[in-house]
């Protein structure tokens, strides 16, 4: 099926010390690249966040206004990008050798970037809404049965529908994500074991095996 991407990276990583969650690396690579090898497949894929300038060629770029408006309006900081706007609505300039097109995929897969072994997550995701294309997508359920909204694929103008809800119903600026998804008929799909594990503290860090520079 035919998919765009959407990778936040740009939390302030109060809890690391500030230390970029996306420079943290796992196994050889940076958690920003396990991210963007886990998109595999999509027809494009935007980040969102500070550029770090080392993204494939073909990667677009955006950021949530203001910076650091948390993961709501990083989302739709990266649909805008996918239509070839950006976070004030004017267009925006190509990066990394693609041109953002109106022309997006029906589908978005959205992921934080602090989940080192999301890959396995997305497979299931897709096939579970491949399998049932009268939804509005599907997010992620941990082993533990928590829901992770930031590991999802969803409906892009079910999405869009909902970001401009939130627009007008205040904002958002450190809006909740599962404000955000509220109203989306979404599946609960359970995924790998350890495939929602994130990076919050450095204890996570070190359970997880992800390795960084110290504060």
């Amino acid at each position: 099926m035919d998919f765009d991407a959407v990778v936040l990276a740009g939390g302030k990583s109060s809890r690391l010390g500030g230390v970029p969650k996306a420079h943290l690396k796992y196994d050889g690579a940076t958690l920003l690249q396990r991210a963007l090898a886990a998109t595999r497949g999509a027809r494009r894929v935007v980040v969102v966040g500070p550029d770090p300038g080392t993204l494939p060629d073909g990667t677009l770029t955006a950021r949530e206004d203001p910076p650091f408006a948390g993961p709501a309006a990083a989302i739709a900081a990266g649909l805008l990008a996918l239509q070839g706007q950006d976070s004030e609505g004017q267009d925006s300039e190509a990066r990394h050798g693609q041109s953002p097109s109106p022309d997006h995929a029906a589908w978005v897969l959205v992921m934080a970037c602090d989940m080192p072994l999301a890959a396995a997550a997305v497979p299931v995701l897709l096939q579970e809404v491949s399998a049932h294309s009268e939804s509005e997508g599907a997010l992620s359920i941990s082993s533990d049965g928590r829901k992770q909204p930031l590991l999802g694929i969803y409906r892009v103008s079910a999405l869009q529908r909902e970001v401009q809800a939130v627009s007008e119903e205040g904002g958002l600026a450190n809006a909740a994500v599962f404000r955000l998804l509220a109203r989306l008929d979404l599946l609960a799909v359970p995924v790998p074991e350890g495939s929602t594990d994130d990076v919050d503290t450095w204890d996570d860090a070190a359970a997880l095996g992800v390795d960084g520079d110290l504060p």
